[in-house]
């Protein structure tokens, strides 16, 4: 008769639900994980029941597992997945939550309890049980671990032990002599012209005489020959036993001018001109009373190998070029604003904080000096010495972009990593002080080799089709420096992997046999990383190599690709000041909003600006059309050097796009180049079982994922679905999930693009700056 309805409750709590997930105990089955560890590593530490947070906002998604520091990484093991994880590489030497302790660039740990937090160093104690520790790494990730289940010593252990280890203080205590040692690189194996014939690297090194001999032959060098005079390292201890010198100069005389160079390093070949002229780097001279006597005596020899006798033009690096020290301090801003700072409070001012970071403009400002360089070798005939006080950091940059600029050998994969290894590795450039491996003096770290990964990738954006490999190359190349297994990025020079090996070798009295020092591996062998499967993402669809192919007609022919360019006020109609961003005088990037304003004087002016020869150079080359096997010349404006999303925005899980981004097309292309790899090699086979009048051969079984040079697959079924996979996003291969957790994050609010947030040079900028 009377109809009870429901009591509403009277009493709000104003506390958060109880998350019933943290409070579940672990399996007990996290106690058996186990790491899987590398020849020579060992487990230093261990924690159990460890939470890995994978999103700030919620945990849900946190992993539980086991917590371990080796002598090589960071190891986090547990049974469960990420669910949205939906891709993820096979790395042969790191696991999917694995993190090496080189990548370490500071270990935090806090007490929430207290509300105290430390940033840990070597060998340094530990007052609070720590709650939570947080991994900021150098390839840009954030990484946190909570400890609400691990006992409090057992997770004071562990942080102590990844702040101790991630901080050698010897040399020999990196991993990559006890892993060198327990794989026996020692063993002595021939190479047939450089190159290992085992197959797995296909890359010279530059450490014996044949090497460099090839590469004179490829250059057409024939006035420059090998030097041997620092065998040993009797004269130089930073420069190569084997290097290329003038043919008129004689060993004697290298000796006597090697003690007026700073660091003994005298002028060294890079690299020839088909027109004779040639590309020298050289230390600056110390000894002042000897130096005009050296200059004439060098420019000299270098004249004679000119078939034209043509002068030879200095370029000192360091009056027109960024320090190191600045370029450093460009990259700690600008991973300030990629991922330190939460995305919410960012995004209004983000593309100022870029601006004001520096780091594009020090891009721009090696691609225009190497674009001066080689107007003087291609435009003026002449040859140049690149000169720099120690002549191992901004030379090396400048070097290898104009070779990458003039040489189409440089941008094969071959090339490009025999180029890395001629004028980085061999040339003593400082992997072990500016990567700062040892953590020792900050002031010499300096991300240079990052910068020219850089500038490659702005070369590779603008001429997608002139490079044989990809950017996810480059990336991976890139995170290598942060494996301390491979002698390319462990050592200043080879003269010092000599020494640390030899000291390694006789204080652990190792034997050797025949050899006295270790045998390192080079990273050139991407084997060692990666599947054939996955190296296959290095491949770029759209290269076209010199002496490519296509089929005309049922006949094949050989073809150069050009592309027609559009021209735009970029290049004509703007003062010669700016033309493709050239500048005679400090080219420095205006603030955001003050660009329209700096240009709009210059228009009024532009008939009346004298044109230099460099700017004419650049301005008759855009007129014609583009050989990718030839010159390349880079856009240079603002507009034109942007950000290289996938290595500074892979982690941040605002900046991913959902089957969206360049790896888009690139599946595209790869599905149509897979194609008609795949058709070409049935039209070989038909051609070879007799034409027409044969028996056609039969459709070959299709091809196993491990071959071919795409990543993906073309199906051979008439109906496949050429729709884009679910697991494709614009951090591909990379993922966010997990690898950028910052604390308290709360993801960018809809209301804010609603509200007309300030995001991009906004109408109403542009609006109020009218030309």
């Amino acid at each position: 008769m009377f109809s009870v309805k429901a009591m509403k409750p009277t009493f709000k709590s104003y506390l958060p639900p109880v998350q019933t997930e943290l409070k579940k105990s672990p399996h007990l089955t996290i106690r058996k994980l186990e790491a899987k560890l590398l020849p020579g590593e060992i487990v230093v530490n261990e924690a159990n029941f460890v939470r890995k947070c994978i999103a700030a906002e919620s945990s849900q998604d946190d992993l539980w597992g086991k917590l371990i520091c080796t002598n090589f990484k960071i190891s986090f093991i547990t049974h469960n997945s990420i669910p949205q994880q939906k891709f993820q590489y096979v790395h042969h030497l790191l696991g999917e939550h694995d993190i090496p302790l080189a990548c370490v660039d500071q270990v935090v740990t806090v007490n929430d309890a207290k509300g105290k937090q430390k940033v840990l160093g070597s060998n340094q104690k530990l007052k609070f049980n720590p709650t939570e520790l947080i991994l900021y790494c150098k390839d840009f990730r954030i990484v946190r671990f909570r400890f609400d289940e691990a006992g409090p010593e057992s997770a004071k252990k562990v942080c102590l032990a990844i702040a101790h280890y991630s901080q050698p203080a010897d040399p020999q205590l990196l991993f990559g002599f006890e892993f060198a040692q327990s794989r026996q690189y020692g063993s002595s194996v021939e190479r047939v012209n450089g190159v290992d014939p085992g197959g797995g690297c296909q890359t010279p090194l530059f450490d014996r005489p044949s090497d460099w001999d090839r590469e004179i032959k490829r250059t057409g060098a024939s006035e420059w020959r090998v030097c041997s005079i620092n065998e040993g390292y009797t004269v130089s201890p930073s420069l190569p036993e084997y290097f290329v010198v003038p043919a008129s100069m004689a060993d004697l005389d290298l000796k006597q001018y090697a003690c007026s160079y700073t660091g003994q390093r005298i002028p060294m070949w890079c690299w020839n001109h088909s027109n004779g002229s040639s590309l020298v780097r050289m230390s600056s001279i110390c000894d002042v009373q000897q130096q005009r006597k050296l200059d004439q005596r060098v420019s000299s020899a270098i004249t004679k190998s000119h078939p034209q006798r043509s002068e030879v033009l200095t370029s000192d690096l360091d009056k027109t070029l960024p320090s190191i020290q600045e370029v450093q301090a460009a990259l700690i801003k600008l991973r300030q604003s990629c991922v330190i700072e939460p995305f919410e409070e960012s995004e209004e001012k983000w593309l100022s904080s870029m601006e004001n970071s520096r780091w594009t403009e020090y891009v721009r400002a090696f691609l225009r000096h190497a674009v001066e360089v080689v107007y003087m070798l291609e435009g003026k005939r002449v040859s140049v010495s690149l000169q720099e006080e120690e002549d191992r950091d901004l030379c090396c940059v400048v070097a290898s972009l104009v070779q990458l600029m003039l040489d189409p050998h440089c941008r094969s994969l071959v090339g490009f990593q025999a180029l890395v290894q001629k004028e980085w590795v061999m040339a003593g450039h400082r992997f072990l002080d500016r990567c700062n491996h040892l953590k020792k003096n900050d002031k010499e770290e300096a991300p240079l080799f990052l910068l020219f990964l850089d500038c490659v990738w702005q070369l590779m954006n603008q001429y997608p089709a002139a490079f044989e490999f990809t950017e996810t190359y480059l990336t991976v190349l890139s995170d290598s420096m942060w494996i301390p297994v491979f002698s390319t990025f462990l050592f200043n020079c080879p003269q010092q992997r000599a020494e640390y090996s030899r000291e390694f070798v006789h204080s652990k009295s190792i034997p050797l046999g025949n050899e006295q020092a270790l045998k390192f591996p080079p990273v050139w062998d991407w084997s060692q990383q990666f599947t054939l499967k996955d190296q296959t993402l290095f491949n770029n669809p759209l290269y076209v190599g010199k002496g490519a192919t296509c089929v005309q007609n049922g006949t094949v022919k050989t073809f150069r690709r050009t592309k027609q360019r559009n021209y735009s006020s970029t290049v004509r109609g703007v003062p010669s000041a700016l033309k493709n961003g050239l500048r005679g005088d400090v080219d420095t990037l205006s603030r955001r909003n003050s660009l329209v304003a700096r240009l709009r004087p210059d228009f009024s002016q532009a008939r009346e600006v004298t044109e230099t020869p460099c700017e004419r150079f650049t301005r008759e080359w855009f007129s014609r059309p583009t050989d990718l096997q030839g010159l390349l010349l880079p856009q240079l404006l603002p507009t034109h050097v942007t950000l290289w999303r996938l290595y500074f925005l892979r982690w941040v899980p605002e900046a991913s796009i959902s089957q969206g981004g360049a790896i888009t097309a690139f599946h595209k292309l790869s599905l149509l180049a897979d194609e008609i790899e795949s058709l070409q090699n049935q039209l070989r086979q038909y051609n070879t079982s007799g034409g027409v009048g044969g028996t056609p051969a039969s459709t070959p079984n299709p091809a196993h994922p491990e071959h071919g040079r795409m990543y993906f697959k073309c199906t051979p079924s008439p109906n496949r679905a050429a729709s884009t996979p679910e697991y494709l996003s614009s951090s591909f291969p990379f993922s966010p999930v997990g690898n950028l957790c910052r604390r308290s994050i709360l993801g960018t609010p809809l209301t804010k693009f609603l509200n007309g947030a300030k995001i991009w040079l906004s109408t109403e900028t542009l609006a109020n700056e009218t030309v």
